[in-house]
């Protein structure tokens, strides 16, 4: 069933962090001002089923783009040569867009974690005067009167540039300034503007350009397995109290094929198995998750597929070779795009522990269309049925029809050829919106030499013909047309055209709703699920106890004359739907009294297992 309301998401997160004997509710936060950044740290998500929710249990929608740089030789988001970081995001803001994509490299970061921060280069930035002046005849002239942009990126001289932590620090807090997300794609070992071609997350010297893409651009340092985990692990700790950062993409397009010869995997290609190999993407992501999570339980952990998977069904392995020139139906292998191919979630998931650790995994594969490469399933005349018949389903989007765990698209895009290409972006356009799916688009740098970008090279002038393509799968209200932030106290941008995710559901989510999944309107609670009747209705199906008997203490389900946390765990089986024990007495679940069963019982429970109340209102 695909779970959407917002009661039983919070049903769900009371269940996942029973684990952890986790008893605190999330904080209300007080209102802020309209232009006062938030501060509250309470904008943290988690998954339930295919869905992403915030901390009240309402239902998110990740809808954004990327914007690379830091991933470079030049060390910073590129267009601050051009454009001043302020302009530059309420633009960003005001255009809907709520999730930042931002690509760096593991160079970058170990720099910053040993304490040494690589310089930045391609930037402007100071303002002239450094101070106020005062002339002789008593006139002031402000500092910054005659140059002013980018002037949080240098020191107090007003000309000596900050080095690239403390400039990517000012950013992330003009990124809450504008109530922007932002989720850190660990792009490429080492700091390298074509790094994306790399195969692996580190160096090894099976790979013949390990030298060129994998050591150290600026330290010369081979990047290791430890330091690429290490590294992105120190900046969720640093992060870990700042919800700015909601994310973490583990790496950008793991790839590599499996080759003609040999009886063994290559060790320079990404591959998914149940092996502890550090080529081993499933491995490596489980470990590098698991480190983030020890430090941010909170973070999302984005997690790409490879590109090639072995045909498991037919007792192929990454031992075997590959057949030259061999039909699709007799090859051994399913190919992909770069970090697209998830079929190894099925038979080998990502698993990191716990009910409430798996809570924070988005699976988040890349896909593009003809102008990046003419795969076969382009030539024909292709539709939506058939890029999932010849492609789509068996690769990623069975995750999210079965439930398995939310998806992000994290790269899609192209050129606007008029043609193959613009259809592709509509139809997965249009696929995502039906479907929930979070995306974010690449990119907004125009000098991205396969698709090009949504801004001009003055990194403020929009491509009003990409952007009227994509602009339909941003998260916005239905009638009003309201973009809608996943910050709850901040609108997008200058707030303009945007409202906060606060104000949307207290004001617009059960009038006008927003454009998930097609169009929905939120009925300002879950679906009543009253004892003691049977409905089936579409995909949702209602079910009752099998006792009508009440029972002789308020909220022992179970029966066993007392109430604990496994009384609390048979309700939130029943909210989600989940197979419960038989015997049960779900009328004791009511603990509330209000003839219903939700999640604000669930949310008494925890209270009451936590000492903080001493009994139930009923």
């Amino acid at each position: 069933m695909k779970l959407r309301k917002t009661l039983v998401a919070l049903a769900a997160a009371g269940v996942m962090s029973l684990s952890c004997l986790s008893t605190s509710l999330p904080a209300i936060p007080a209102s802020l001002s309209a232009t006062a950044a938030d501060d509250n740290n309470d904008d943290w998500l988690h998954a339930v089923g295919s869905r992403l929710y915030d901390s009240e249990g309402h239902e998110v929608w990740l809808t954004g783009a990327n914007w690379f740089g830091f991933n470079c030789t030049e060390n910073c988001a590129h267009g601050l040569y051009a454009t001043d970081i302020d302009k530059f995001l309420q633009t960003v803001g005001n255009h809907g867009i709520n999730l930042i994509r931002m690509p760096i490299s593991t160079e970058l970061l170990v720099s910053w974690m040993n304490g040494s921060p690589d310089p930045v280069s391609s930037v402007n930035a100071g303002y002239e005067p450094p101070k106020d002046v005062v002339g002789e005849d008593g006139t002031v002239t402000k500092a910054g009167t005659y140059v002013n942009t980018n002037k949080d990126f240098v020191m107090e001289d007003g000309k000596t540039l900050k080095n690239s932590m403390e400039i990517f620090d000012v950013i992330m807090q003009k990124m809450k300034e504008y109530g922007l997300k932002v989720m850190i794609d660990v792009h490429s070992p080492a700091e390298h503007n074509s790094g994306h071609n790399y195969n692996l997350w580190y160096y090894t010297s099976a790979a013949s350009d390990g030298d060129t893409m994998a050591i150290g651009a600026a330290s010369g340092e081979k990047i290791t397995w430890d330091m690429w985990k290490d590294s992105v692990t120190w900046l969720a700790k640093k992060y870990s109290n700042d919800d700015t950062i909601i994310g973490y993409d583990l790496k950008n397009e793991p790839h590599g094929k499996r080759g003609y010869s040999g009886s063994k995997c290559p060790e320079d290609i990404a591959k998914w198995d149940d092996s502890t190999d550090q080529n081993n993407w499933a491995y490596s992501a489980t470990e590098c998750g698991n480190s983030i999570l020890d430090v941010n339980p909170n973070a999302l952990i984005f997690i790409e597929g490879v590109e090639q998977y072995p045909k498991t069904e037919k007792g192929y392995t990454y031992d075997t070779a590959d057949i030259w020139q061999a039909p699709a139906d007799q090859s051994p292998w399913y190919g992909a795009w770069w970090g697209g191919n998830l079929r190894g979630v099925k038979d080998y998931p990502i698993d990191f522990g716990s009910s409430s650790r798996n809570s924070q995994i988005v699976y988040s594969p890349h896909d593009y269309g003809p102008s990046v490469y003419n795969q076969t399933w382009f030539d024909k005349d292709f539709t939506t049925q058939t890029l999932l018949d010849d492609y789509w389903y068996d690769t990623w989007a069975y995750i999210n029809d079965k439930e398995i765990a939310p998806l992000l698209i994290g790269e899609w895009g192209g050129h606007m050829d008029g043609g193959k290409n613009q259809k592709w972006m509509e139809l997965l356009r249009d696929y995502m919106i039906k479907n929930h799916i979070n995306h974010t688009f690449w990119c907004l740098n125009p000098n991205s030499g396969d698709t090009g970008g949504l801004l001009g090279y003055d990194f403020s002038t929009w491509d009003d013909d990409k952007y009227s393509l994509f602009e339909p799968s941003l998260w916005q209200t239905q009638k009003t047309e309201k973009y809608i932030s996943l910050d709850h106290e901040r609108a997008l941008g200058t707030g303009s055209t945007s409202i906060s995710l606060g104000d949307f559901y207290k004001s617009y989510a059960s009038t006008e709703g927003s454009n998930l999944d097609g169009g929905t309107v939120w009925n300002g609670k879950s679906d009543p699920i009253t004892t003691g009747a049977t409905t089936t209705s579409g995909n949702t199906t209602t079910t009752t106890s099998t006792s009508t008997a009440p029972s002789a203490i308020t909220g022992d389900i179970n029966k066993d004359g007392k109430v604990t946390s496994a009384d609390m765990v048979q309700l939130a089986k029943y909210l989600l739907r989940e197979k419960t024990n038989s015997g049960m007495d779900f009328k004791a679940g009511d603990v509330n009294g209000d003839g219903v069963l939700n999640g604000l019982d669930l949310v008494l429970y925890k209270q009451f297992l936590a000492g903080t109340i001493t009994s139930f209102p009923k």
